[in-house]
């Protein structure tokens, strides 16, 4: 199942919370209240403090924490009066939240929100993005989960909280397999024409087809060798 990071020390009551209600999976779903829970992993905040760390309206704020808080995701951790008002301090209700396991055609939002926060990068030359294509025995592909496993705990192994923050998102997943089925009749080329041949009409590729294909900048999407 995919999970949120683990939150750093604040007091949460509870080691993991299961999202499992339409309400907690709504709560989850927003970019916003994802980042806020990222505020709050570093220990509690008010809402004034949650809007001038990510820079949005303190109305935006206390909306998007009360949507949390209702759905047990968060609740108030300390309260302390300041200039007679009372401030209210809101802390993660768990250390991690499990996502349920997604169905066929539903969204993952801890992908999207990933994605959201590598596009807004405020350092995208820290930034280490790779696709690559492979094709995997069920062993192999079982392997590959556990060397990720290994990873993941070696890179928990090394955080610091003194130091500046870093995320690590994989996913290693099977797609839709457009290679034919054995035996399935092989598509003939026209008369004269080549594998590599481009369709009648249109001009020659000025370079040889390669396995290994980089994009500029911060990705690589590369085929197995």
């Amino acid at each position: 199942m995919p999970s949120e990071p683990p939150a750093s020390s604040g007091g949460p009551s509870e080691d993991v919370v299961h999202v499992e209600t339409d309400q907690q999976l709504h709560a989850v779903g927003s970019l916003v209240r994802h980042r806020i829970l990222r505020v709050l992993r570093e220990g509690p905040a008010t809402v004034t403090q949650i809007a001038a760390r990510l820079a949005i309206a303190k109305g935006s704020s206390n909306y998007h924490v009360k949507v949390l808080a209702k759905a047990g995701l968060i609740s108030v951790v300390d309260t302390r009066k300041v200039r007679g008002v009372n401030e209210l301090y809101y802390g993660m209700a768990g250390k991690t939240i499990q996502l349920p396991e997604s169905s066929p055609g539903q969204p993952e939002f801890l992908m999207r929100h990933a994605l959201a926060d590598v596009e807004s990068s405020p350092e995208p030359e820290h930034t280490d993005m790779r696709l690559r294509h492979l094709r995997l025995s069920p062993e192999d592909f079982a392997t590959a989960v556990e060397k990720l496993d290994a990873l993941h705990a070696e890179l928990v192994a090394l955080n610091d909280p003194r130091q500046p923050a870093a995320d690590l998102f994989s996913v290693l997943y099977r797609p839709q397999d457009t290679r034919p089925e054995t035996g399935a009749p092989a598509t003939e080329p026209p008369s004269g024409a080549t594998e590599d041949s481009p369709p009648q009409g249109a001009k020659s590729p000025r370079t040889t087809p390669c396995t290994r294909r980089t994009t500029t900048g911060r990705g690589k999407e590369e085929a197995g060798s």
